[in-house]
């Protein structure tokens, strides 16, 4: 009594279509915050947060375990920037998802010096200490240079 081969192929089948199956990512929005500072037309900072956000957006989908910090080498108004993805995600949705995450926050968040976006598989936000960067939730997030006091208080 041997098994099947009708019942061999489906099962073939069906492991075959698990292993090319894909992920999409969640960009339901689950948390925007803005800091209550804001930012005028002209400051620096629009610069370093514009430098900062492209940085992140570019470089998280191609890091390590898509977890990524920068600042901006501008020394008249630092920008601090972390975006983290859901690792399950597949580099282009990685991508796919900060920029919904970023058209979330500046939705809710426009001008702010510091905010946070986010949904389900990915982030923003500024970050604390360099040894903590890797234990985020994914999302997005920035802010002006400023104490960690500061920064914390979104």
């Amino acid at each position: 009594m041997g098994f099947p081969p009708k019942l061999a192929l489906v099962f073939i089948g069906f492991f075959g279509w698990c292993v090319i199956a894909t992920s999409v990512p969640d960009t339901n929005v689950t948390t925007v915050l803005c800091n209550s500072g804001v930012y005028s037309k002209g400051d620096p900072f629009g610069t370093s947060l514009a430098y900062v956000l492209a940085e992140i957006e570019a470089g998280t989908p191609t890091s390590k375990n898509y977890d990524y910090f920068n600042i901006s080498p501008y020394p008249n108004a630092f920008a601090y920037g972390h975006a983290a993805c859901n690792q399950n995600l597949t580099s282009s949705d990685c991508s796919s998802c900060l920029g919904a995450a970023k058209t979330a926050m500046f939705a809710s968040c426009q001008s702010r010096i510091g905010a946070r976006s986010v949904l389900h598989d990915c982030t923003i936000r500024p970050p604390l200490e360099k040894k903590r960067i890797k234990k985020l939730i994914p999302g997005i997030r920035y802010t002006r240079q400023a104490p960690m006091a500061a920064v914390l208080m979104v």
